[in-house]
């Protein structure tokens, strides 16, 4: 299928690796220019290099700094110049004990992964109105459906941008800018193996077991690929999917069977 944005633009964060690199790269393999934001210059870099020799017909910028603060946005976004397609994306936050965690440590997940996001909306989002072209997508988490005890930092705060979403996105469509959430379950990614590096104590297990252990358990018997990740995220950004809006869409294998 032609997904009819081959020559848009799109700005994807955090993007070095794990599911934002397997946007970028499920973009860029439908002829869209992709500007790449990380922390870590030599991985971004390398990731960078591995797109553009991939599909050399396609731009890919690179932008070394770290989006969750001001500093990391401004220069992400003077980069990437006019943005058809955002892409929001952060670490999470770490597991752990809420009894353990500080108002410091609220701050840092609320400003990483709700009012980060929220920023890049609103300094894209008018323009994206006025060309009467715009794809948003949120990775955000299932556990934003089906929380996770161990991930309460998360919880809230990508709850909090879910809710915020929910109104704003249905004031976008008219213009054919939407708005959506793409929710990850269990992906074979750093961010899965530092949460189980974190249940080690309390489980008695190896970080292997944990994961052979929770793989076995979904009911896809395996964890999901970054790249079948990418496909969705580049079908959600399509100009097929503009009826789709405000929605929060899990990928989790049905590992969360109460998410409706």
């Amino acid at each position: 299928m032609d997904l009819g944005i081959k020559g848009r633009r799109a700005l994807v964060c955090a993007s070095s690796k794990g599911l934002g690199r397997g946007c970028a790269e499920a973009l860029a393999a439908e002829g869209v220019h992709v500007t790449m934001t990380a922390r870590g210059g030599d991985v971004l870099a390398a990731a960078a290099a591995d797109i553009r020799k991939a599909y050399p017909g396609v731009k890919v910028t690179e932008v070394v700094g770290d989006i969750t603060t001001v500093e990391g946005r401004e220069a992400a976004l003077k980069a990437a110049g006019q943005i058809d397609i955002l892409i929001n994306n952060a670490g999470g936050p770490p597991p752990g004990d809420f009894r353990n965690w500080t108002r410091d440590d609220w701050i840092k997940a609320i400003d990483a992964n709700m009012l980060t996001p929220i920023e890049l909306i609103k300094a894209t989002v008018d323009g994206m109105m006025e060309r009467k072209f715009g794809r948003i997508v949120n990775i955000t988490s299932a556990a934003v459906k089906a929380p996770i005890d161990v991930l309460g930092l998360s919880n809230g705060a990508r709850s909090g941008l879910t809710g915020f979403i929910a109104g704003l996105s249905r004031k976008t469509v008219r213009a054919n800018v939407t708005i959506n959430g793409l929710l990850p379950g269990p992906f074979n990614t750093d961010r899965l193996k530092g949460v189980a590096a974190g249940q080690v104590k309390a489980t008695g297990l190896s970080v292997d077991e944990i994961l052979t252990k929770r793989a076995a358990e979904n009911p896809s018997g395996r964890f999901g690929e970054a790249d079948e990740f990418g496909q969705a995220c580049a079908w959600l950004c399509s100009s097929k999917s503009g009826f789709i809006t405000g929605q929060n869409i899990v990928l989790d294998g049905g590992a969360f069977p109460g998410t409706m």
